[in-house]
């Protein structure tokens, strides 16, 4: 892969050359076949029939990585998913359709943009830790089934990357497909009133404590969805905003 300024040339799409971008409007990788908002390689030449997308770090992804959750494995990365049998990303459980890392020793599987997920998601004031594993329910699904997720300090809000995909998914052909709104309010009842929840926790105390604890439950999908998509400065305001309680 040979990388010039903004514009690469790929293995998978050889015949022209990719030009970095940078979009608000949702797209699907042509490497890996996620969902993608932001920083990405598009080739625009009318000869071809549809237009090429690559998340950056699909497009510019090194050849080996290390993952500090899977500290005796080595991710080879892959333009395809190796064997015949379906394989899931064993961070967000995702089928693996495309672009993979994968671990000849241990067969753990990661897509590109969950292996470049941040530990520590900061948006100035409050803090969401990447997790192996749920130590509490998912206030999506309630569950605390197998996939990474990102729970804050006090460890009660807690959301699977899994869900946080499901949702993206369902918003979007909501929004961008013009779906009926009484599928647009169906889905945005789906995660419940974080405000209950974390007063809950707290005994029902006002305050200080609670109204942290609330300001970061609201801005936590915002950030978690940008960090997925792989771009964590991706303005994404107008596709999330409904999901988040008031």
């Amino acid at each position: 892969m040979k990388i010039s300024d903004r514009e690469i040339s790929h293995p998978i799409h050889p015949q022209h050359k990719l030009k970095l971008e940078y979009t608000e409007i949702p797209f699907t990788c042509d490497g890996c076949k996620e969902a993608g908002i932001g920083l990405k390689y598009s080739c625009r030449q009318r000869c071809c029939n549809d237009q090429f997308d690559l998340h950056k770090v699909c497009a510019v992804a090194p050849p080996i990585i290390n993952n500090s959750f899977y500290r005796e494995c080595v991710f080879e990365f892959q333009l395809h998913p190796p064997g015949e049998e379906k394989r899931v990303c064993d961070a967000c459980r995702n089928e693996v359709l495309g672009f993979v890392y994968h671990c000849k020793r241990c067969g753990f599987d990661l897509h590109p943009c969950c292996a470049n997920l941040p530990q520590v998601l900061d948006d100035g004031e409050h803090n969401l830790y990447l997790c192996l594993k749920l130590s509490g329910a998912c206030h999506r699904c309630g569950g605390k089934g197998p996939g990474w997720s990102y729970r804050s300090r006090c460890k009660t809000y807690n959301l699977h990357l899994s869900c946080v995909k499901e949702l993206l998914v369902e918003s979007w052909e909501a929004m961008y497909l013009k779906v009926d709104q009484n599928k647009v309010r169906e889905i945005q009842t789906r995660i419940p009133s974080l405000k209950v929840i974390l007063a809950n926790h707290h005994g029902g105390a006002r305050g200080g404590k609670v109204k942290k604890c609330c300001q970061m439950a609201g801005g936590a999908i915002r950030l978690i969805v940008s960090a997925i998509l792989g771009d964590p400065t991706a303005i994404i305001a107008a596709v999330v905003g409904g999901f988040i309680s008031k």
